[in-house]
């Protein structure tokens, strides 16, 4: 084991099996802990030989396990850009019992180790462990496709024992996917030599049959012999220097030279070009590609070829190389002998829940394909006109269908209504006094530990993040990254307080897997000493008193001068529980005045159009329509 060895506070919470929160209250509470010796304030670096002599003094650790043993050493012996490099040598030495291009830092210890790691627990999960660790080191540099997305893709066109090629495969997870649903072989490439070395080592270690070259397979086709059952690829976005010129007569462009700055397009037509007749593609797409004058006549010649079947919208986060909705194109190469379909399929997946995902998408697409029709299907004489524009629509729904469905929400927000009324009745008048402390005391007392989020970029990664505008609105959290080791992870329990305003706005968390967001403070409590609910309650109190004194001038409030009950720990509970009555109510009469106030609108237009009848009018209806017939009352149309 080398002493240079480090630990963040993300991995001393592992290693003694507990949350970072303790971590940062021993550091508080405990003069022995060990300093840091890297890093930086926010997310300090710790020598890991220290750190386990001190668990184990203090009976936190019997011994430091092997894997973690080997994962640290590894990363202390390269620098971070390196690490792609080693930890695919690694998988080679698993393969093959050779490290290629290993770093001379290292000793041949590390090699020991990885073999006595792989003896405990297998080759592949060692590899698998190893990937991990390198994906939440890199969190912020290395972008991955969701397993849903991957799984979809997979499910849509790769038929069971069937080859697979993914022409930008990066580190393998299409591949993965497709290889374990099934598929007999799979080819992948990528530029990237250190990717592609990753790529293997997870295909092969797993048993898989698999083929995977370096280069650019724009430029240089690894696989220009490889007609496959299905191609599936997640290709880069917005690429300008793609081979415009250098590939402008290339034989793939069967559907017309792709524009310069639409260089998904040619990804789309490289894949084509790769199926066997028959054979599906589903490519992930920025969702501009839909639309963008300059690919117009590709896309005509896309569907009236009958290549391009269907075009769904996805959820943000869904394609790595995209922030906002990106596309997903299914695409078949039609066969000889084939008639051209006279329908798409276009529709919006956009608002599906992640775990709904792959069914809602998968059973959209088999109803379309068999035939048994579909609501999103579109003709193609519909879209062949001057701007071939195949961005999906969400549909609307009729009047009627709408207001009976309002009307039924509003009914059943007011049974809510009554019982959160019931709940709030036992509340009385009193004149009695709270003692109080304030948040600071409490953060000194260690009572609360305060975390404030690191300055994070928006990535396409798969990490879900709690953000300014969600805690404002009281929406799930909408952000998307990747994850690394100075981010803070939410737990069920946790208060959230928007940083920077006038007023506090308090969130108690529900989820597990998320992340805290820029512009957000987190407080953790020792549930031991201090109520959640509790608490929160009188930052909401604070919040609504911060309100009116800015309306009057005074200064923004402070956080740490908060004040909080100093009341047991039952007392404090009885008063988290009355508040999360009252914030209750006060959520499901906002949806009443919301509810009502557009069920109100629906039954208006309706009634103006004549979508919906009200039964008081059938007799008059009755008695104009018997008019109309006896021409004493205008017909339709008539004035």
């Amino acid at each position: 084991m080398q002493d240079s060895a480090t630990v963040a506070a993300a991995d001393i919470a592992r290693l003694a099996g507990v949350g970072r929160a303790a971590v940062s209250n021993w550091r508080r509470r405990f003069a022995d802990f060990p300093a840091p010796v890297g890093g930086t304030s926010s997310s300090p670096l710790f020598s890991l030989a220290e750190v386990e002599e001190w668990l184990r003094r203090q009976g936190k650790l019997a011994e430091v396990p092997l894997d973690e043993r080997v994962w640290q050493q590894l990363r202390a012996g390269v620098e971070d850009l390196q690490l792609a490099q080693v930890v695919g040598s690694i998988g080679t030495f698993l393969l093959f019992g050779e490290a290629e291009e290993l770093p001379v830092t290292f000793s041949r210890s590390l090699l020991d180790a990885v073999s006595e790691l792989a003896a405990e627990r297998g080759a592949a999960s060692t590899f698998d462990f190893l990937y991990d660790r390198y994906l939440e080191a890199h969190s912020r540099r290395v972008v991955t496709l969701p397993p849903e997305v991957a799984d979809l893709m997979t499910a849509l066109v790769v038929p069971d024992g069937g080859t697979v090629l993914d022409p930008t495969c990066g580190l393998g997870g299409l591949l993965v996917s497709a290889a374990t649903a099934g598929a007999s072989r799979v080819h992948g490439q990528d530029r990237d030599e250190d990717a592609a070395r990753i790529a293997t080592a997870r295909l092969l270690l797993r048993g898989h049959d698999a083929v995977i070259r370096t280069g650019d397979s724009l430029r240089a086709d690894g696989f220009a012999e490889v007609l496959a059952d299905a191609v599936i690829c997640a290709p880069p976005f917005g690429e300008r220097h793609w081979g415009y010129e250098e590939l402008a007569s290339d034989v793939r462009w069967q559907y017309g030279l792709p524009p310069r700055g639409e260089s998904e397009l040619a990804w789309v037509q490289h894949c084509l070009s790769h199926l066997k007749p028959g054979g599906h593609a589903a490519v992930l797409m920025p969702a501009a590609a839909a639309g963008r004058r300059s690919g117009r006549r590709i896309r005509a010649q896309l569907l009236r070829s009958g290549a391009l079947r269907a075009v769904a919208s996805l959820p943000v986060g869904a394609a790595p190389h995209a922030l906002g909705v990106p596309h997903l194109w299914i695409l078949r190469k039609p066969a000889p002998g084939d008639s051209v379909p006279s329908h798409v399929l276009l529709f919006d997946a956009s608002d599906v829940p992640w775990t709904q995902l792959g069914t809602t998408v998968l059973d959209r697409w088999q109803a379309f394909a068999s035939e048994t029709g579909d609501q999103g299907a579109r003709a193609l004489i519909e879209l062949l006109d001057e701007e071939v524009d195949l961005t999906p629509l969400k549909p609307a729904a009729g009047a009627e269908e709408t207001f009976s469905s309002s009307y039924r929400g509003l009914v059943a927000t007011v049974a809510e209504l009554q019982q959160a009324l019931r709940d709030v009745q036992g509340l009385s008048d009193t004149h009695s006094e709270l003692p109080k402390t304030t948040i600071a005391e409490q953060v000194r007392a260690g009572s609360i530990v305060a975390y404030q989020a690191p300055r994070q970029q928006a990535d396409s990664g798969k990490l879900p993040v709690l953000t300014v505008d969600d805690v404002l609105a009281g929406l799930d959290p909408s952000g998307r990254t990747s994850l690394s080791a100075d981010m803070v992870r939410l737990e069920p329990g946790d208060v959230v307080v928007p940083m920077g305003g006038r007023a506090f706005v308090a969130r108690i968390v529900q989820e597990e897997d998320a992340v805290l967001g820029s512009g957000l403070l987190l407080l953790r409590v020792d549930p031991s000493r201090i109520d959640t609910a509790c608490l929160a309650g009188f930052l909401r109190i604070a919040g609504t008193q911060a309100s009116g004194r800015s309306q009057s001038g005074t200064s923004r409030s402070d956080l740490r001068k908060v004040e909080i009950p100093r009341l047991s720990l039952e007392e404090q509970r009885r008063l988290g529980v009355a508040f999360t009555r009252l914030e209750r109510l006060k959520e499901i009469v906002g949806r009443v005045a919301q509810q009502g106030a557009a069920l109100v609108d629906l039954a208006i237009t309706g009634l103006g159009s004549g979508k919906i009848d009200y039964p008081y009018d059938r007799g008059i209806r009755e008695q104009r329509s018997q008019a109309a017939d006896s021409g004493q009352w205008p017909q339709k149309g008539q004035t």
